[in-house]
């Protein structure tokens, strides 16, 4: 299968080619505590994972965080650093513990140590997701555990090593740290017309006034903003938001339809003003006192 045939949005490995499995653009000098992270919206696909995948490129699409990367690719130039996955959740999910795995998906038995009842392996969307966003299944036949092991030791484990040690690097230097991870959600269902949901693990993983500046920030730029529901933050924000430890995370879900087609999966008109809004908000953020 050639890029041409997928998409020019993606990227097609070949099934010998190792891609990073992240892209850590780090500022000049870091002059603010703020650390951007994307974990979603990767697009470098293996021809391997797509001859064993029954679904078309497009619909595996679905999972993408589409185009978030490009939304805040601004936040280098303000002194903070900037991760992004590249490979795509489908692959490998980076927003869940590192062996939250579905039995039902593997041919072999898993290892007593792997978490194989959680909410999210029960929705389909473990570590290694069964299923994309949409509800489709991805594969027609059943894996290995050596599959899964393998994706979580050369994506999962690279992508945390590399945030792990991007935020004890800047508490070591400021004192404190605040990772914003970065989101998309459907504009259609239950949350039509909300452009924006922030989640603080309800209150646990953020300082109050920082979540409040991010609200009342988005909220002048013309956006609606919900707290928490129905996202209140996954793995990620829910693991390093210590705020305790002085190291907060905030979760941030745009609404896609602001930014993108969603059936086409491409830019829409709306997508310059958005990205220059993410800008301010970095710019915002990354100023002295915000944190």
């Amino acid at each position: 299968m050639t890029a041409a045939a997928v998409g020019a949005s993606i990227s097609v490995m070949d099934v010998h080619e190792v891609s990073p499995p992240l892209s850590l653009v780090a500022p000049l000098q870091q002059t603010a505590p703020v650390i951007f992270a994307s974990p979603h919206s990767g697009a470098d696909y293996t021809s391997a994972f797509l001859a064993e995948a029954r679904l078309e490129p497009h619909a595996l699409r679905r999972s993408e965080d589409c185009f978030v990367d490009r939304l805040f690719a601004a936040a280098p130039h303000y002194g903070a650093p900037f991760l992004k996955a590249t490979f795509p959740r489908a692959y490998c999910d980076v927003n869940r513990e590192a062996w939250e795995l579905d039995p039902g998906m593997f041919e072999d038995a898993l290892p007593p140590w792997v978490n194989t009842s959680s909410p999210r392996i029960g929705a389909g969307l473990g570590t290694i997701p069964r299923i994309v966003a949409s509800g489709e299944a991805i594969y027609a036949h059943k894996l290995r555990f050596a599959e899964a092991e393998d994706r979580v030791r050369r994506c999962w484990e690279p992508y945390h090593a590399a945030l792990r040690a991007t935020i004890q690097a800047t508490v070591a230097r400021f004192g404190v740290c605040l990772l914003i991870d970065c989101h998309s959600m459907p504009s259609v269902g239950q949350l039509t017309g909300v452009d924006f949901v922030l989640g603080d693990a309800h209150g646990t993983a953020c300082g109050a006034e920082i979540v409040s500046k991010t609200e009342t920030c988005l909220r002048r730029l013309g956006y609606s903003v919900k707290r928490n529901d129905p996202y209140a933050g996954g793995y990620v924000t829910r693991q390093y938001g210590r705020p305790r430890e002085n190291v907060h995370a905030l979760q941030i879900e745009i609404a896609r339809g602001l930014y993108m087609d969603e059936r086409r999966i491409e830019p829409n008109g709306g997508f310059v003003r958005l990205q220059q809004n993410m800008t301010d908000l970095i710019a915002f953020m990354t100023t002295e006192g915000f944190v």
